[in-house]
Order: C-alpha cells, then sequence, then structure tokens
C-alpha cells in the first residue's frame, strides 16, 4: 500500500520515534517545537500500515529518576520521561496499535531505537528492536517521529548499518535544533547514511 510517495507490506516495519508528551507537548520539559505537528501524520501512516499488515513499533524513553543522562546528574538534557510519569506517556492523540521498545530504562542513553550507550563508558547494548524486526520477517523500515537531530538521526544511522533499506518522512519529523541548523545536518546524515527521506 502506498501514501505520499511511500509503501507498506508485510515485509516493512513502521517505526515511529518518541512521540511522548515531553517532547511532543508544548508542557513537556523538552518540548520539541511543532512536536504536536507529527502526531496526526504519524497517525495516517499507522492506519496506512496497519490497512497494509506492515509491523509497526513505538519507541519510549523511559528513564530512571536518576541517570547521568540528566544535567543535574552530569550529563546533558533536563529531567525528561521518567518511567510512569505523565512526561513518558506517549501523546494522547498518537493511535497506539503494536509493539513498543523502551529505551533508556537502566540509566544509558537511548537515542536510537536499535541500541543504548552507558553514558560514562560509551559502551553500547542492543535493545529488542532488531530481534522484533526478524521475528516479523521486516526486510525495509519507514521512519517518523521526534527529534530529527537526536533520536531519528540515530536510529536511521543504525538501520542502515544493520543493512535495511529505510525511509524517512520527511513532514513527520521535528528538530531540537540545539545549535542552529542541526536538524538540516541530521537529515544530511541520514542521506549520506543511504537513507530516502520522502
Amino acid at each position: 500500500m502506498q501514501s505520499n510517495g511511500n509503501r507498506y507490506d508485510r515485509e516493512t516495519a513502521l517505526v515511529v520515534v518518541d512521540v511522548q508528551n515531553d517532547f511532543a507537548d508544548p508542557g513537556g520539559s523538552l518540548y520539541v517545537q511543532d512536536g504536536e505537528t507529527v502526531v496526526p501524520i504519524a497517525n495516517d501512516q499507522i492506519a496506512y500500515a496497519a490497512t497494509a499488515g506492515a509491523f509497526v513499533v513505538y519507541t519510549q524513553d523511559w528513564h530512571p529518576e536518576t541517570t547521568l543522562h540528566f544535567e543535574r546528574d552530569g550529563g546533558l538534557w533536563p529531567v525528561h520521561c521518567v518511567h510512569d510519569t505523565w512526561g513518558a506517556m506517549f501523546h494522547p492523540d498518537l493511535r497506539v496499535i503494536g509493539e513498543v521498545v523502551r529505551k533508556g530504562t537502566q540509566g544509558e542513553d537511548g537515542y536510537s531505537a536499535f541500541s543504548v550507550r552507558d553514558p560514562r563508558s560509551g559502551d553500547t547494548a542492543p535493545t529488542v528492536l532488531h530481534g522484533l524486526l526478524a521475528e516479523h520477517d521486516v526486510r525495509r523500515i519507514v521512519i517518523c517521529g521526534l527529534a530529527t537531530d537526536f533520536c531519528v538521526v540515530e536510529t536511521v544511522t543504525d538501520a542502515r548499518e544493520l543493512g535495511y533499506p529505510v525511509a524517512v518522512l520527511r513532514d513527520g519529523v521535528r528538530a531540537v535544533d540545539l545549535k542552529a541548523g542541526a536538524g538540516d545536518r541530521a537529515l544530511q546524515r541520514m542521506r549520506e547514511a543511504g537513507a530516502d527521506l520522502i
């Protein structure tokens, strides 16, 4: 099945990245400008994917209360997406119908949907996503969500390294832009990694 130049089938997975209140709601602690505008786009794609029998999976930051990921504990970010809080929940308008992969549950940096990184040692470990995709015979991935210049780009580059063809829904991502132009640079990284921006 096709939507906006994209196609879905039983060998395709739609990965919806971190559409959570802390990122997608203006009241969130790490609000991404216009983050809420990805919700209806994601919902449309979820509907197309489900109709075509594609696998739909969601990622969710799910941090402990104290972690080196947070600025107050020595990391980069304000406190966000602490497990079981409002901020960690999916945006209430997001249609959630598939599997959920939680990231950063033990205090790791959880940028990519495919891997987590120890903020002290830099060691990486896989999430369950690659295994889930294999179980569902997924050969290709479509990605949307938040934020372009962190979790989306890291998910895309990991997916490409694992050999998946990747399509990124250009209208379905938004950037933090901590540094001016970071979102555009992330899109360029995705292109250079071999992803299709559609």
